[in-house]
């Protein structure tokens, strides 16, 4: 069975009964792990107890264990299993191909299989274990929202948390969050944190994420694309202070320095600005902004910055001697300063 959207795949755990297997996959990350928890959760509301966990990207993962997940429970008189098989790039290679295929011919008595892939296009639907898990189970793939589909679904989620937005509120908030349904998601769990159940509109939400902001990741990237090199050090020293690790710092700040670097190759090779800008979903009332950091670090300034942010990350996972947090302070004001008068 293929689940077009969530709420199918929601509506279909809240009848039961269970298939034998899920593929969760997708490129919108928030989606796929929450669509992942709803089987979860609806696994463990069904005696599903026990619980195996298969990181299958691993390099070096055998897929017999994939069988010996299943065939355990019955072997040793165990409970009900839930087998978590975790595939992030969606290619399970020849030899995982055969075992994923050969477990929805023949599922494991007493085991539900979960697979979830974070990437997917239309590769991975040819796949013949793709199809062989879909007739056996379920699959839902998500895409992407698109711009226009935002503010549904803010405006269901805002519903579940209880949250009372007026439609300003809810334009405001996608126009914060530029489309990233992780960002926005964590707007509003902080909403419903400080107790702010509405109504709201865009005044009063305004000042509540101006006052929020002030010490996040997203005020920080807004100071390194205006070129403020003071704000955005004092930003990232307040997060340091705060407890905040690097690791929590780089992936935002990351996929911005990227997006402008894609942007910057795609205006060297004759396309305008202001379209690569769109290109690459930076939202019409951010053009300007990004715009101005494009031509003010410049593309052999980006290239520079995304080696800077994967030595920064290396130091952030242990792997090279170093200090992350100092990594960090000097590519962010390198960064902000660019292209500034008197800069060092």
């Amino acid at each position: 069975m293929k689940a077009e959207r969530p709420e199918a795949l929601h509506a279909h755990l809240e009848r039961g009964p269970l298939a034998p297997c899920y593929l969760v996959a997708g490129q919108e990350e928030l989606l796929v792990l929450e669509a992942a928890d709803a089987v979860r959760q609806a696994a463990r509301r069904d005696g599903f107890d026990e619980r195996r966990v298969l990181e299958a990207g691993e390099p070096g993962f055998d897929w017999a264990e994939l069988a010996m997940a299943g065939q355990q429970g019955a072997l040793f008189g165990g409970g009900r299993t839930l087998i978590d098989l975790r595939l992030p790039s969606g290619k399970a290679g020849r030899e995982g191909s055969e075992a994923l295929a050969a477990w929805a011919r023949t599922p494991a008595p007493d085991s539900l299989l979960l697979v979830t892939c974070l990437a997917w296009g239309k590769e991975h639907e040819r796949a013949a274990w793709v199809g062989a898990l879909a007739g056996a189970g379920w699959q839902l793939v998500v895409w992407p929202l698109r711009r226009n589909e935002l503010p549904s679904w803010i405006a269901a989620r805002m519903r579940r948390l209880g949250l009372a937005l007026a439609p300003d509120a809810i334009d405001l908030l996608a126009q914060r969050t530029e489309g990233n349904l992780l960002a926005c998601a964590q707007e509003l769990d902080k909403l419903v944190l400080a107790g702010e159940t509405g109504p709201l509109g865009a005044d009063r939400l305004a000042a509540l994420l101006a006052e929020q902001s002030r010490l996040d990741v997203f005020a920080l990237t807004d100071a390194v694309l205006a070129g403020e090199p003071g704000r955005a050090l004092r930003i990232l020293r307040a997060l340091r202070a705060e407890g905040e690790a690097p690791a929590a710092v780089l992936p935002w700040l990351g996929s911005q320095v990227e997006l402008l670097a894609r942007a910057a190759e795609a205006s060297a090779d004759g396309q305008q600005e202001a379209a690569a800008l769109r290109a690459e979903r930076v939202w019409q009332s951010r053009i300007d902004l990004y715009g101005r950091a494009l031509r003010r670090i410049g593309q052999a300034g980006l290239v520079r910055a995304l080696s800077g942010l994967a030595d920064a990350e290396r130091l952030a996972k242990g792997q090279a001697p170093g200090l992350p947090w100092l990594a960090l302070e000097r590519l962010v004001v390198r960064l902000a300063a660019s292209g500034r008068r008197g800069r060092a």
